[in-house]
């Protein structure tokens, strides 16, 4: 229990600064396209208290980390998010494709992270403790960023493809956004409560997991770093 403490310590500082990130990425972008409400309500601030959701932030994490630890001894997925940036859309000058720009900003924060702590890791004088931390930081903001990409509102995904489809299919897949939010809580708490039940169901684990460690991979290649991570 004495080294399990340090080790979920660091996965939480490590998470909520990869949320963090991501959701200033979607502040930051829309003041540059113009939309300063994000900026008026005091959100473009690296204070974590600003940024926390009681159930992306705490409860997810909090129940994904349980569940793995009670039922195979250890950590291999988290996921969760810190509480939206406020963007008021009216504000762009052409509003259905600026969101889908300021959507995407999110998963782009975490992809460029994930690659710049991939190249610090070409350092070979590191302590094993950096790397590791920077292992699961990597892993965290490419579980966020590819998660993001899937097209169900309201994640970026969603908006993205609501920014990109025809003006009719568009307003049907927005119109999702009412229940999106239930349908990823099942895609997520589900297969963790079916595997009690010995019932293997995880439709995002078998699309998520292997595009994680590909994309990992890929970035491992193009930085140059040749060795496993301990």
């Amino acid at each position: 229990m004495t080294g399990l403490l340090p080790q979920i310590a660091l996965m939480v500082a490590l998470g909520v600064a990869a949320l963090i990130l991501h959701e200033l990425a979607h502040g930051w972008t829309a003041l540059a396209l113009g939309d300063d409400t994000a900026k008026r309500a005091g959100r473009l601030s690296f204070n974590p208290l600003r940024h926390i959701d009681r159930v992306g932030t705490i409860l997810l994490p909090g129940f994904l980390l349980a569940a793995q630890w009670l039922t195979i001894g250890r950590v291999i997925f988290m996921f969760g998010w810190a509480k939206p940036v406020p963007i008021d859309a009216r504000r762009f000058r052409d509003p259905r494709r600026m969101m889908a720009v300021v959507a995407a900003a999110g998963p782009l924060m975490n992809f460029a992270l994930a690659f710049l702590s991939v190249l610090m890791l070409r350092d070979s004088r590191l302590p094993s403790l950096v790397v590791s931390a920077l292992d699961i930081f990597i892993t965290f903001n490419l579980v966020l960023g590819i998660f993001n990409l899937l097209p169900i509102p309201p994640l970026d995904g969603g908006r993205i493809a609501v920014g990109v489809l025809p003006l009719p299919l568009a307003r049907l897949w927005a119109g999702l956004e009412r229940f999106g939010i239930l349908i990823v809580l099942a895609l997520l708490l589900l297969p963790a409560v079916l595997r009690q039940q010995g019932v293997d169901f995880d439709p995002v684990g078998r699309i998520l997991l292997p595009a994680v460690n590909w994309t990992y991979s890929q970035m491992q290649h193009v930085a140059g770093v040749s060795y496993d991570i301990p």
